[in-house]
């Protein structure tokens, strides 16, 4: 789906991730590229291919939209290194793409080590009138995007059926990316009557008005 913010034109993609045709970047939030080996290691009994399924999802979106930019905005690793890191080095050494990476608050791995793998390291961006962060912020004269929240909607049915979708959540001067990777949960918003709702639903991004 098409929308227009802050004087450009994106497209929202059913991954959740952004287009920014224009600029020919792809701009992702909250990978968490790690969760479920963090989450194994300590634990929990979780399958290892949806870890797989991150960098699937990745290669397939790179693949259709050309970029020739990725910027991951924040939160790009859950935790400290494990196998994902190493899964990581080895998918980033085969791509041609130039990349960026908005530091998050989950991303405690030492940032050198990305900077090696020639991943352009910053703790905000300002490209034209946009500005780009991982933690929801204002700042004036701009339009903000961002991650971290994990925006979620819930749909309630007539019969009392209840579905929670990942969703793009757009403001006056702030557009919420949902989170890329999976296992990630949701952060359920109630949108205000100016606000704007946009779902994930399979293959296509709908709006709620």
């Amino acid at each position: 789906m098409k929308l227009t913010y802050g004087n450009s034109q994106f497209i929202m993609h059913s991954s959740g991730s952004l287009y920014w045709p224009s600029k020919k970047v792809l701009l992702i939030a909250d990978v968490h590229f790690g969760k479920i080996d963090h989450f194994r290691k300590n634990g929990s009994a979780l399958p290892n291919e949806v870890s797989l399924e991150n960098f699937k999802k990745l290669d397939r979106v790179i693949e259709e939209f050309q970029p020739k930019g990725v910027i991951f905005l924040g939160d790009l690793f859950h935790s400290t290194q494990n196998r994902d890191w190493d899964r990581f080095t080895a998918w980033v050494k085969e791509q041609s793409v130039k990349m960026t990476l908005i530091v998050g608050n989950h991303d405690i791995i030492p940032l050198y080590y990305f900077e090696d793998l020639g991943i352009k390291v910053a703790l905000s961006l300002n490209i034209d009138t946009l500005f780009l962060s991982h933690h929801p912020e204002e700042k004036l004269g701009f339009w903000n995007i961002c991650g971290h929240i994990h925006p979620g909607y819930r749909l309630r049915g007539e019969g009392k059926q209840q579905l929670k979708l990942s969703c793009f959540y757009k403001k006056e001067y702030q557009l919420i990316l949902p989170a890329f990777g999976a296992f990630t949960g949701h952060f359920l918003i109630e949108p205000e009557e100016n606000e704007d709702v946009f779902v994930l639903a399979e293959n296509e991004v709908l709006s709620l008005r």
